[in-house]
Formats: C-alpha cells, structure tokens, sequence
C-alpha cells in the first residue's frame, strides 16, 4: 500500500448519502459538537489506497478504511475503524463527512450541467447529467414519464416531504457557516427518507444543496454562491409546493420526479454532429456531443466518467474527445462525430434528448452536413427573440423534462472588437453584433487548460469577422452568451472563417485551438473604438439608426449603447444571498444596521420596484422577529416565516431577471 499526502495523496471515494446519515447519527451529543473540527484535521491525514479500500492514518494507532467497491461506500458497514470507540466513534463521521457524496449521477452537463454538485461544467447545460456513461440505453417501460401520474401524495409522502422542508430550513436558517456537518446530515437523511417514498426530485435537490454547501464551507474553486441560492431556492420550492393543499393534482408528478430517466423507442434516426463540448465537474470530467436529426431535434451522447484529480480533470475531458462514441457499431470518435453523422436503426431517446445504447440499438458512420444545410440550418433560422424567449423558459422546467439544447442560440454575429466587461478588469471579452444588439461573447468555461480563452482572445482581435456561433444564454441585464462553437458563415457578406477542409467549417472551442491561419487576411489592422467597459453613465439616446455598415460600425459601443439604464435589483438579490451566507441572523443584524434595509427598500421604491421594497421589508423583518425568554435568549422556531419570506423574495429576483433579460435581447429598433 502506498500512503500519500498533500496533492500527490488520492481523493477519498464518494460515498452514498444514505451512508452519512446513518453513519453521523450513531454519534453521541457530545461527539457530535466535535464533529467539525475532526473533519477539519482528519482532511489533513494521509491517505492511501489497496484495491477497493482508501486508508486514512488517524494516528500511529489507528487505521481508518474506507471500503468502496466500484469506487462508490455504499453501506455504513463499509467504513470501519481501529479506535476502541468504534463503530459509534468520531473518525467514520469525520471521514465520510470529508468525502464526496455519491449523487448517482455521472456529474452535472451542466448544470446543473448542469447541475452538479460543483454545477461547473463545459457550459451547464444544466440539471442532471446530459448523458452519463452506463446509463440505461434500452428503453425503460417501468419508469413513468414526469408528470404523467396525477396520483395525490400518500401519507408517507406529505411526512417525508415535511421533514425534507424542515431541515432545508434550518440550513437556510443556519447559513454557509452555521451548517455543519450535523445539520448536513440531518438533510440527507431526510432526502433518504424523501426517496425510498418516491420523492426522487427533492431528493436530488437535498443532496445537490448539500454538496455545494459542502464546497462553500471548504473554499473550493468551483464554488458560486448564486448556485448555493439557486438550489436552496429549488429545494424549498418544490417542499413548499409537495406540502400544499393549494398544489393541483396534475402537478405532482414533475414535483415527485422520476427514479431514472425513461428511454422510448426512436425507431430510426438520422443523425448530423454540430459540436462537442468539454464537461468538468468537481468529481466528473468528459464530453458531450450535440447532434440534430432530419426533423431538427437535437440529442446527446456524452462520454463522462469520474476523476479522483481535480489538477488532471480537463486533461481527462480532452482525452475523452478521442474516445469512441458509445452507441452500436459506430467507429468514430467524438470529436469525429461533430463534422461526421450516424444512421441509427433501434434507436431510444430520454426525454432530454439523451441517446441510449442499449443491445438493440445499431449505429453505422454516415456522412455530415455544414451548418448552413439542412437540417443544421434551420436552427439559426428561428428568430432571436424567440430562441431567447425558449431558453428563458427551459430553466423553469423540471431537469428531467428539459428538452437537449434547448438553453442552446443559434446566432450569426459580427465581431466588433473588445473590452473589458463591468466588473472584471481582467479579462477582454469579444464583442458582437447581433441584428444589431450589441452582444458579450464569453467563454462556456473558465478552466485555463481548456482553449476557451485562448480562442476567444484571438477572437476578440478580429473585428469585422462575420460567424456562425453556438452559445448558451447567460442571464444578464445585457445580452450574453458563453460561446461554445463557432463556424464560418459564407453565405453572409464580409470576411468569415477560412478553415480547413477537414475542419468542416466550424470549431469546438473548448477541444480544439484557432490558428492565425485559420484568419482572413484582409481583416482590418486595428480594432474599431470597443465597447465600454462599465455601465453606461446615463440613460440611452435612443435606438441605432440602421443595421450595420462595416466592420467599424453598428450600435454604437459608448455611453449611447441602447441599454435601458440598470434597475438595482441586486438590493434585494444581495440580501438573498446574504442570508446563504450567514444565516438568518446575521442578517437580522445587517438589516437593522445604520437603517440599511430601509434604505434600499427607499432606492427600490424610488425605481419603481415597490414588490421587491415590500418583499425586502418582509424578509428583514422576518429575520430578526424571533421569540426570547425572560433571560434574552433566542428560543428554537422552525423558521417558517423566515423561509417563507426568503423564498418569495428568491423567486420574485429570478422573475424579475428573467424579465430584464428578455428585455434586453428585445430588438433595439422595436420590431
């Protein structure tokens, strides 16, 4: 056995949610109070590993194994220690608190890839893996499609969907640093209970928040505290709505969701590859390969597989391009596959767009199609504001019913040079115009060994470039897009892609690289005057006159940009969030200090945002309205109010900007 430490020792194996629960309830109340801390140094012990079993020297006495066969602890019997207070000692709590947590997912494509318990991946496409390795390719007439069953909850069901709703509030009460690993497995514990009764959804939910506050309390890169709000958000949405009477019949099946993904019989299929994109998450890596079919339904087929080295991850998703696509006989790689097409015989697809690959199904190399043929080019024929409007409306989908790319523009665009964007000096992103709105390109992925950011920097160098891109839409209150693929666009007038013609016309920026080379060369020596790069210093003159005329002109990049000055919703999205971070009492003090909730309830107002003024109030008064006893202490609620509050005011800032993202893709000329 070789023992290792620092970044040379192995990550611990994952270990199933179920497992932690049970393995933290054996602790004693006085134990339990010490477990933070002895996660805390039992992190810093050497690991080794023999086989299935991961050892952690806790001292020169005593030895901790965890056994995991197929690399995944699937039962408390499975973590064995050599302490004389074992099995109800702190070491087994301490280390499957340190370890991962096996999701059952081969990692967020998003998401929400996509996600996810770190949610980072080659673009998150969000929810539930596109398109795990291993998972079920025959079709599956046992699990039911989401929302196909209008069957009113059981008993059992409303009980465990209470407790999941307790203690989600309780973590939200408790904040980043209040939720240890006590109330974290209490969370778990009830997501268990939540899932042997057919919750599946808010189960995954539970274990999702757990994992990224797991992130959030360790400091880990990936970590984002809107992905933190937006689970918790999601989680008690869907508790809340499983634990009213006012919640339709028809509703229940998307709130229970679905064990596995069902597979139904596509019969025949044609397929044509558009791109791949690289996937990375805190414990997966791999790709995922988008195609359309002769009718213009995209689908999926990923090659994703866990990794144990956070500092080899991306190497392992570009090594994963080269690896055969896993459907039939087909002998082609993934990165293949995106300038190449399938014909499938037997095919099955999920409802999400992922390709099954099952015994039955055969695949055979055909020939592709550019991106500016059919079947290809009638995605970039629909309309902006309508693929806006789609995108918009996918994430309020349930994961399992969101169809493949539908987060995913088809944009044809014209480079107009670069600039900083607000608030990140230090990166220049390319600029762009697109039917005449000014447009950030940023890349799906911030990882340095992708070559997202070398492209894009190239990219950003090239005003008048004329593109086909491929994107998916980030939510802002200015058009944005985390670009994925780019390809030339002939058909358009002045100066495009001059690629190779094994390159097919497009490139996967994330796998492969752009060369000088692959560059007009009649392209204008000097970018045009650049965007601007912080908000606009007043209200905008008015729309642009006409569509652009060169590559120094169209909307105009200065403070005359037609961008609707600001609304300062992040006076309520900051409070949002703050409660993530310290819970709800913490942000009883920050609310009352210097008047500061009144305040901001004074700005939204006088921007016209009474509601979030009413909803800041409201969750500021929430959190310091809490009971005391005759000796001034705080006596134990179960936080209703206060989560009640928290959750009207999430979800009305995720309305209101999806509301101005919408607006701001609107055409700058009203039509």
């Amino acid at each position: 056995m070789t023992v290792l430490t620092g970044l040379d020792k192995p990550a611990l194996p994952p270990v199933r949610p179920e497992v932690v629960s049970e393995v933290v309830a054996a602790l004693s109340p006085r134990l339990r109070k010490r477990l933070d801390g002895a996660a805390e140094k039992l992190a810093d012990r050497p690991v080794g590993r023999t086989g299935d079993d991961w050892t952690i020297e806790v001292d020169e006495d005593v030895l901790l194994v965890l056994h995991a066969p197929g690399g995944v602890v699937r039962s408390a019997a499975d973590v064995r220690c050599g302490c004389l207070l074992a099995p109800a000692c702190l070491h087994r709590a301490a280390a499957v608190t340190v370890a991962p947590l096996a999701t059952g997912h081969a990692g967020a494509v998003g998401g929400e890839a996509g996600g996810q318990p770190g949610g980072e991946s080659g673009g998150q496409p969000g929810g539930e893996a596109a398109g795990a390795p291993g998972a079920p390719g025959e079709t599956d007439d046992d699990a039911a499609e989401p929302g196909s069953t209008a069957v009113p909850l059981t008993g059992a069901e409303s009980g465990a969907a209470e407790r999941l709703h307790t203690c989600a509030s309780a973590v939200l009460a408790a904040g980043i640093s209040g939720a240890g690993a006590v109330l974290q497995a209490e969370l778990l514990r009830a997501a268990h209970q939540a899932r042997l009764v057919g919750l599946h959804r808010p189960c995954a939910e539970a274990v999702g928040v757990v994992a990224r506050l797991r992130a959030a309390r360790s400091g880990e890169p990936d970590h984002r505290l809107t992905d933190l709000s937006d689970a918790l958000r999601e989680l008690l949405g869907l508790t809340s709505a499983l634990c009213s009477a006012a919640t339709p019949r028809s509703a229940l099946g998307d709130l229970r969701g679905t064990a596995r993904q069902a597979y139904r019989e596509a019969g025949g299929l044609r397929l044509y590859g558009l791109f791949t994109e690289p996937v990375l998450t805190a414990t997966h890596a791999g790709v995922l390969s988008w195609a359309v079919d002769a009718t213009g339904r995209l689908s999926t087929v990923a090659e994703i597989t866990p990794h144990a080295d956070r500092s080899t991850a991306a190497s392992g998703a570009l090594a994963a391009a080269n690896r055969p696509v896993r459907l039939g006989d087909a002998v082609l790689s993934h990165r293949e596959f995106t300038r190449a097409g399938l014909s499938v015989q037997g095919a099955t697809r999920s409802a999400t767009g992922r390709l099954g690959a099952g015994a039955g199904v055969r695949a055979v190399r055909a020939g592709g199609a550019p991106w500016t043929a059919e079947p290809a080019d009638r995605l970039w024929a629909e309309p902006v504001t309508r693929q806006v409007a789609r995108a918009l409306a996918w994430t309020d989908l349930p994961h399992d019913s969101r169809p493949a790319g539908g987060d995913l523009l088809f944009l044809e665009v014209t480079l107009r040079g670069a600039a900083a964007p607000s608030g990140d000096s230090a990166a220049r992103y390319p600029h762009a115009d697109c039917d005449g709105l000014p447009l950030v390109l940023r890349p799906a992925h911030d990882h340095p060994d992708l070559a997202y950011g070398a492209n894009l920097a190239l990219l950003a160098d090239c005003p008048g470039l004329r593109l086909r891109v491929i994107g998916r839409l980030e939510r802002a209150p200015r058009p944005q897009l985390r670009l994925l693929a780019v390809g030339a666009d002939p058909g358009a007038p002045g100066a495009t892609l001059t690629l190779a013609a094994d390159r097919s016309g497009r490139v996967n920026l994330g796998l492969e690289r752009l060369q000088r080379a692959d560059l007009p060369s009649d392209l204008p020596s000097g970018p045009p005057s650049g965007p601007p790069s912080g908000p606009p210093s007043g209200p905008p003159s008015g729309p642009p006159s006409g569509p652009p005329s060169g590559p120094g002109s169209g909307p105009p990049w200065g403070p005359e940009a037609p961008f609707a000055v600001e609304a300062p919703v992040h006076l309520l999205t900051r409070r949002v969030e703050q409660a993530v971070t310290g819970g709800r009492r913490a942000l009883a003090l920050l609310a009352v200090g210097a008047g500061s909730a009144a305040r901001d309830g004074h700005r939204l107002r006088a921007a016209g945002l009474a509601t979030a003024a009413l909803l800041l109030d409201a969750l500021a008064g929430s959190a310091g309205d809490q009971q005391r006893d005759v000796f001034g202490r705080v006596l134990v609620d179960d936080h209703r109010a206060f989560t009640e509050a928290w959750l009207t005011a999430s979800c009305y800032g995720e309305e209101l900007a999806t509301a101005l993202c919408a607006a701001a893709w609107s055409p700058p000329d009203g039509r």
